[in-house]
């Protein structure tokens, strides 16, 4: 199965696509992490992308596109993946369709801005594993400690509400027209994730997906 997930920041992509990869045996592809991996270690291409990253501005496409192509060009992805956080731009979708990969469907996680704002503004990640907790919905058990590994949790600099809140006007102007590309395309699915948990959205995702099964 290939997918794409389509959701503002803070919709639960990375959650979902997570339950996914357990449910179908797929792998993640989060341009997300790839980027953040990318500034963390200095590299040319991630001091490049933490400029637009920190503002709270969309990567350039030529970019994304080329991390992008290269991860699925691996052996590993053949039986399947999960796309979070690509494409995010109409022409970033007709890149993807000009290197060859055929969808089986577009799941677009649908969430109210203002709570978006709250659930990203409270968010805390962890500097190691990278597992997230929230201040409010999912705190960890010690203040500012990683339940997992015992590491610091950290706000990242893109979870600033002032910096959510520009993140979230780029993705309305820029992201949402795939919603109305991948519908031209018969693909695309939709949920509304707003109030509901975790559970209830990889509940809903499993009824619409599993008949899609290879």
């Amino acid at each position: 199965m290939r997918l794409v997930l389509l959701g503002a920041p803070g919709a639960g992509k990375g959650t979902q696509a997570q339950r996914l990869l357990d449910r179908y045996g797929l792998t993640q592809v989060s341009t997300g992490d790839m980027l953040r991996e990318a500034r963390a270690h200095a590299t040319p291409l991630g001091i490049e992308a933490g400029k637009y990253m920190d503002a709270g501005q969309l990567v350039p496409d030529d970019v994304v596109v080329g991390i992008v192509a290269q991860r699925l060009a691996e052996p590993a992805l053949a039986k399947g993946f999960v796309l979070d956080g690509f494409p995010r731009t109409v022409p970033q979708a007709q890149a993807l369709d000009s290197m060859g990969v055929t969808l089986d469907a577009v799941v677009n996680i649908v969430v109210d801005s203002e709570e978006l704002v709250e659930r990203l503004a409270g968010r805390l990640t962890c500097n190691s594993c990278k597992t997230t907790f929230h201040r409010r919905f999912s705190p960890p058990s010690v203040a500012g400690v990683c339940d997992r590994c015992s590491n610091n949790l950290t706000v990242r600099p893109d979870d600033d509400e002032q910096t959510v809140r520009s993140r979230l006007e780029v993705y309305a102007r820029q992201t949402l027209p795939l919603v109305d590309f991948y519908r031209g395309k018969g693909l695309l699915l939709e949920i509304n994730g707003t109030g509901k948990a975790p559970a209830e959205v990889t509940a809903e995702l499993l009824l619409l997906l599993d008949p899609l099964k290879r």
